[in-house]
C-alpha cells in the first residue's frame, strides 16, 4: 500500500480484515506500506499490521513479495504509480477519484488494458457501493421495483472547512487534489446515483464556489483531514486544535471549490441532482441519495448506513409508504459473513468488502468492478461540472467514451440568454 494517513488505514482495515471474516480463495498478505517519512511510515506499519516500510513507492513497486498495488496517495501521483505497478506485472486498487484530470485517467485505463492482457487487474476504490443497503438498493432497482426511473437527488455535505482558520492543507491545493468538494465528494455522489441507476450521465449544468479564499500555512505535516490555524480551539470532527508541534505561518490561496451544485441528465432521460460541500455547518459526512420511478422510490443515507427507505408505489395507497428496511439479515449482500439480523456493521466495513470483492475477482481472473474505465467514466463527469461552471451553468455533456454516443435527442438547447 502506498500511503497510510485517512485512507490508508481505512484500507488496512479491510485488508487486515476481509481474510479473518470471509471464505477467501486467495488470502491477502500485507507485505508492506509506502511513505515518505520513514519514523511515520514505520509507526503505521506496526499500528496496521504491514510486515515493512518503504520511503519509495518504486521501491515498493519492485518488490518481488507484493503481487498488488493498493494506491492511498493525493491524486496527483495516482496515474504515476498505478500505470508503473501495472507495467511490473501488478495488480493494482487507485482510491477515487481515479486521477486529478481526464488525460491521466485517459493514461491509467490504457495501461490496465494492457495489463488485462497479462492478467493484471484494476480497480478504483468507490467504497460506497459496497454497503449491504446500496448494494441490496441497485438489486431493487435492477429488479425493476422502481421502474422507469425520472428524478435521482443526491448531496453530500460535510462541514470540517467551516472555519476559515483550518490550514491550507494538500486537498485545498489544487495541483495536489485537482478540485475540491468536485472531486472528494462530489466524484462518491456521482458514481454512486450512476451505480444506483444503472446508467450513465449525458450531460451537467454546474456552479461552484470557493468560500473562504485563503487560508493559514503550516510550518509542518498535515495529513490533509487534520491541522489548526493559529488560535483554533477544539477540532470540529476533521480537523485538531493547535498543540500537534505545527503553527500557522501566513496565509495562501485556496485553489480549489468549497461547494459545488449541479443537475444532470441520464441518457433515459431521468434528471438528476447534485449537491457537494465540506461547508455546511452541523453535517459531518451526510450522504444522501433517492430515486423516485414510475413504480417506487428509494433513499440511502451514509449516516444510517444500515437502513433503505423503500416506497412501492403499486400497493393500495390506503396502506403505502416508505417502509424502513434494516439491512441485515443474511440473504442481503455482504450480510452472512457477519453478525446476527439486527446487529449493525459501520463504515471501515465497507472497506473489508472492498477487499474481498477484489480478492475474489483476482482468484476467478474476472474483471472487477469499479473498473478504471468506471473511474474515467466519473472523471468526465467532474470535468463537464467544471467547464459548465465556467461558462456560467451552461449545459455541458459528458464527453462520452468511444463505444457510448450521446443521443441527440437527449442533449438540449444549449444557447444561454444574455
Amino acid at each position: 500500500m502506498v500511503g497510510y494517513a485517512f485512507m490508508g488505514a481505512a484500507h488496512s482495515q479491510g485488508w487486515r480484515t476481509a481474510g479473518r471474516v470471509f471464505d477467501l480463495p486467495m488470502r491477502p498478505v500485507m507485505a508492506a506500506v509506502c511513505g515518505r517519512d520513514a519514523t511515520a511510515v514505520r509507526a503505521a506499519a506496526d499500528r496496521h499490521g504491514w510486515a515493512a516500510a518503504e520511503t519509495d513507492w518504486r521501491d515498493l513497486v519492485a518488490r518481488d513479495d507484493v503481487q498488488l498495488v493498493d494506491i492511498c496517495t493525493p491524486g496527483d501521483s495516482h496515474a504515476e504509480i498505478a500505470t508503473a505497478a501495472l507495467a511490473a506485472g501488478k495488480h493494482v486498487l487507485c482510491e477515487k477519484p481515479l486521477a486529478n484530470t481526464v488525460a491521466e485517467a485517459q493514461a491509467m485505463v490504457r495501461a490496465a488494458e494492457i495489463a488485462r492482457l497479462n492478467g493484471q487487474l484494476a480497480m478504483v476504490g468507490f467504497n460506497y457501493r459496497r454497503a449491504p443497503a446500496v448494494a441490496y438498493g441497485r438489486r431493487l432497482v435492477a429488479d425493476g421495483r422502481l421502474g422507469r426511473l425520472r428524478h435521482v437527488r443526491v448531496s453530500y455535505l460535510q462541514d470540517w472547512l467551516v472555519d476559515p482558520e483550518f490550514p491550507l492543507t494538500w486537498r485545498l491545493k489544487r495541483e495536489s487534489a485537482g478540485s475540491g468538494a468536485l472531486g472528494d465528494l462530489g466524484a462518491h455522489i456521482v458514481d454512486l446515483a450512476q451505480y444506483l441507476a444503472g446508467e450513465r450521465l449525458a450531460g451537467v449544468s454546474a456552479l461552484t464556489e470557493t468560500f473562504v479564499r485563503e487560508r493559514p500555512l503550516l510550518d509542518g505535516a498535515s495529513s490533509g483531514l487534520s491541522g489548526a490555524g493559529a488560535g483554533a480551539g477544539a477540532g470540529n470532527g476533521k480537523g485538531v486544535g493547535v498543540g500537534n508541534g505545527t503553527e500557522a505561518v501566513g496565509r495562501g490561496p485556496v485553489t480549489v471549490d468549497d461547494a459545488a451544485v449541479f443537475t444532470g441528465r441520464f441518457a433515459s432521460g431521468a434528471l438528476v441532482t447534485f449537491e457537494a460541500t465540506r461547508m455546511a455547518a452541523g453535517h459531518k459526512n451526510a450522504l444522501r441519495i433517492e430515486l423516485n420511478g414510475e413504480r417506487g422510490s428509494l433513499t440511502f443515507e451514509l449516516e444510517r448506513l444500515n437502513e433503505l427507505l423503500f416506497h412501492d408505489h403499486t400497493e393500495p395507497a390506503v396502506s403505502a409508504g416508505f417502509r424502513r428496511i434494516l439491512v441485515t439479515e443474511p440473504e442481503h449482500p455482504y450480510m452472512a459473513a457477519w453478525w446476527p439480523p439486527g446487529h449493525a456493521i459501520g463504515y471501515e466495513h465497507t472497506f473489508v468488502h472492498q477487499a474481498r470483492d477484489l480478492v475474489e475477482a483476482i482468484a476467478a481472473g474476472t474483471d472487477p468492478s469499479p473498473s478504471f474505465a468506471d473511474g474515467l467514466q466519473v472523471q468526465r463527469v467532474l470535468a463537464a461540472v467544471e467547464e459548465s461552471a465556467a461558462k456560467r451553468a451552461v449545459y455541458t455533456p459528458v464527453s462520452p467514451a468511444p463505444d457510448q454516443p450521446v443521443p441527440d435527442q437527449l442533449v438540449p438547447d444549449q444557447s444561454v440568454p444574455e
